[in-house]
């Protein structure tokens, strides 16, 4: 049995989701890493990988029937891409992050230490596991009414804005098109220590800034770039006749300014 400590941690998150479990040891297994229930393993702590795996599936059910009635005119490829997207760590983390669903996080001392309260990886899974308990301990309403409460603004903002899963390569093809060679890519930074590095990102075209990023990995911070790099040229009045003026001489296409240049 958990502390009294934990169970008024627990109760705090029950208010803020508007919730209260009937099987409150659902919502702290939800919340419990493999590493502090492999310490604690003599006191039959159950960790919380068998529930992710649950509320993975429990998740791309609601997203599924969310999308498939919102968006008729979508094909199956475009849903799935929206769906997929939507349910990424990427998006999971980001609303976890914003539930302070890490500060409820049981972990073991090693994985306390080295930052696994404010982990991608660690919160999104538990949003996950979190969405297995409600639909055990309440049923798919409940479950539904909490994933469309959490995801909803990220699904309608991903089937009305489009998707684009890899902005690196859309970028490229975009600068290619436009005869400019292949975009650079250049760490500029990087901050914080080597288990919680920051890594921030440059992306030049034909010596030209044109859009930065920061991650937690390279690769992370190199889409970030991309993307932005993406969405500021491409957001620019005139942008689609001037892709469509690719195929005329260079010179007659406009020079796009980085953002600390005239």
């Amino acid at each position: 049995m958990y502390s009294a400590q934990r169970a008024k941690d627990l109760e705090q998150l029950e208010k803020k989701l508007g919730l209260t479990f009937l099987n409150k040891a659902l919502l702290n297994q939800a919340l419990t890493h493999s590493s502090y229930a492999h310490e604690h393993r003599k006191k039959g702590e159950l960790d919380n990988e068998r529930l992710e795996f649950l509320g993975d599936a429990v998740l791309k059910l609601v997203t599924s029937e969310y999308l498939y009635n919102k968006y008729p005119e979508h094909a199956e490829g475009g849903l799935t891409k929206i769906r997929a997207a939507g349910v990424s760590d990427e998006i999971l983390s980001r609303v976890a992050l914003k539930l302070k669903l890490g500060d409820y996080l049981h972990l073991g001392t090693n994985e306390r230490r080295t930052g696994g309260k404010d982990r991608k990886s660690n919160i999104a899974n538990a949003l996950e596991a979190l969405i297995a308990a409600v639909y055990l301990d309440a049923g798919l309403g409940k479950a539904r009414d909490m994933v469309l409460q959490l995801l909803e603004p990220e699904l309608d903002k991903l089937g009305q804005e489009g998707f684009i899963s890899d902005y690196k390569s859309t970028f490229q093809e975009l600068v290619q098109k436009l005869g400019w060679g292949l975009p650079h890519y250049e760490v500029t930074k990087e901050t914080g220590p080597r288990h919680d590095r920051l890594f921030w990102i440059e992306v030049t075209a034909r010596g030209k800034l044109m859009g930065r990023g920061k991650g937690k990995s390279k690769k992370e911070a190199e889409q970030a770039a991309a993307r932005e790099a993406y969405d500021r040229h491409t957001k620019k009045p005139g942008w689609r006749r001037f892709v469509g003026a690719a195929s005329r001489p260079l010179k007659a296409l406009p020079i796009w300014r980085g953002r600390n240049e005239g």
